[in-house]
């Protein structure tokens, strides 16, 4: 396997303004507007967190645990993941070192963790059609992503990227999809944006049909960028715009049910 070339990558420049637009724009209510408290973005935000730990943990634990044994485990270390993600942020850490993977991995699957300590898988994975890369290249192949990750300059195709490229290797036996999706949204996160996350059966459902195709392809010409990784790169940007919008949204509600209140007093 061969890593998509960062230069490669063709991003719908219009959707990616859209985005910086509003989170700019939020910032601003809270900046400008006498309407607004400086805690106000912060509660909105962690407000939006728990609805990510519960859309992420809720939805993902319905349709990857077994019973209702793996579902509260899966529960458990999902949120201390998320903990572990918002503290690292607060102390300015950003996801740019390999280590950090596997301080994920002993969170969020501490039982494979335990049959594997802080070490890459030794066997072959095959995700639908896509055969992924032999136990002894996974090593080299992490690394060399997170060497491409410090050439991309803009977080959100950074993060995107990453999410890609690290699913297609799938380093670790088991967590890969949970680990991916959050150190994909510790990068947006760590540069002020909202996190991506699947909203329903039908996103999750297409998000894995898009991947498999755009593997499918890659595999075929691992340099060429295709119509099925672009669309993979373009589903996430909705995603996060719908996020960035719902964002906005809370924010300046909050704004207006403040000016409401002042005028009834007055």
């Amino acid at each position: 396997m061969e890593l998509l070339p960062v230069e490669t990558i063709v991003i719908n420049q219009g959707k990616l303004n859209e985005i910086n637009r509003i989170v700019k724009s939020i910032y601003r209510l809270i900046i400008y507007s006498r309407f607004h408290l400086d805690d106000d973005l912060l509660d909105i935000y962690m407000e939006g967190m728990h609805n990510l730990k519960e859309l992420l943990s809720i939805k993902n634990a319905q349709m990857e645990a077994q019973n209702e044994e793996e579902v509260a485990e899966y529960l458990k270390n999902l949120k201390l993941s998320l903990d572990f993600v918002i503290g690292e942020i607060i102390v300015h850490n950003n996801f740019e070192k390999e280590i950090q993977l596997f301080q994920l991995l002993r969170l969020i699957s501490p039982a494979t963790n335990s049959v594997h300590p802080n070490s890459y898988r030794k066997t072959t994975v095959q995700i639908g059609a896509h055969i992924c890369p032999e136990p002894n290249k996974v090593g080299s192949l992490v690394s060399e992503l997170f060497y491409k990750l410090e050439t991309i300059k803009t977080p959100i195709i950074k993060a995107i990227y990453f999410h890609h490229e690290l699913i297609r290797i799938h380093p670790f036996v088991d967590g890969n999809g949970r680990i991916t999706r959050i150190a994909k949204n510790w990068i947006l996160m760590y540069d002020l944006y909202p996190p991506i996350f699947i909203n329903d059966v039908h996103e999750k459902k297409e998000y894995i049909t898009t991947l498999g195709k755009s593997f499918k392809a890659l595999d075929k010409n691992p340099k060429t960028w295709n119509e099925h990784t672009a669309q993979f790169f373009e589903q996430e940007l909705d995603r996060l715009l719908v996020n960035a919008k719902l964002l906005y949204n809370s924010i300046n509600e909050i704004g207006k049910s403040r000016e409401n209140l002042q005028d009834n007093t007055e």
